[in-house]
């Protein structure tokens, strides 16, 4: 029979992130049931709010940092692509320099060599598979984390009683319509002016 630590030992680190995910989510509903009632109580205004919306950010906090994890992943293996594709081609670029004589004239080509081994080898790196699905991952990673910094901030927000983004968002696309409904009106008001001009 497995011992329970070396059943431990043995799990992913995705079941190891999910049980500490669960763990703090555990521990979060238990601090937020033992101090909210009382912070609610001694709380007023947006405090009172806030409090209140208290657990909401702990479990974004919590998912922030899930999410961090996989964006340093990807963003370390999108570095190390690029460096490693960086080293190869100057390799290259230095095997053929020595048989260039370094005079202006061939300086120029030694340049031309230059771009053209960067840019075939770049062209292939962006080209490839792999470098295509860890990029993908890493802007998905990237909006995942854009979302959790958005809900954290609409609900402090929302807690000093301000509008929220999206709200904010939506009298902006009111405001740029009512301009652009105003300017056609001004136009059509300087043409029938001119009509009665003439």
């Amino acid at each position: 029979m497995q011992s329970k630590s070396s059943k431990n030992l043995a799990e992913s680190p995705k079941e190891m992130t999910e049980y500490y995910k669960h763990l703090s989510l555990f521990w979060t509903d238990i601090i937020h049931l033992m101090s909210s009632k009382p912070q609610a109580l001694t709380s007023i205004g947006p405090m009172r709010a806030f409090a209140a919306n208290s657990k909401k950010i702990a479990v974004e906090l919590i998912e922030i940092n899930e999410s961090l994890v996989g964006f340093n992943q990807y963003i370390t293996e999108y570095y190390k692509q690029l460096s490693n594709t960086w080293g190869i081609a100057q390799k290259k670029v230095n095997q053929k320099s020595p048989e260039i004589p370094q005079d202006v004239e061939h300086i120029e080509a030694m340049k031309r060599i230059w771009i053209d081994i960067f840019d075939n080898d770049f062209t292939e790196l962006f080209d490839s598979k792999k470098f295509g699905e860890n990029y993908g991952k890493l802007v998905s990673k990237e909006l995942e984390l854009t979302k959790h910094w958005n809900n954290i901030s609409n609900v402090i927000l929302q807690s000093v009683n301000l509008p929220s983004k999206e709200e904010i968002d939506e009298v902006y696309k009111e405001i740029h319509s009512l301009k652009k409904r105003v300017s056609k009106l001004e136009l059509e008001l300087k043409k029938e002016k001119r009509k009665n001009v003439q």
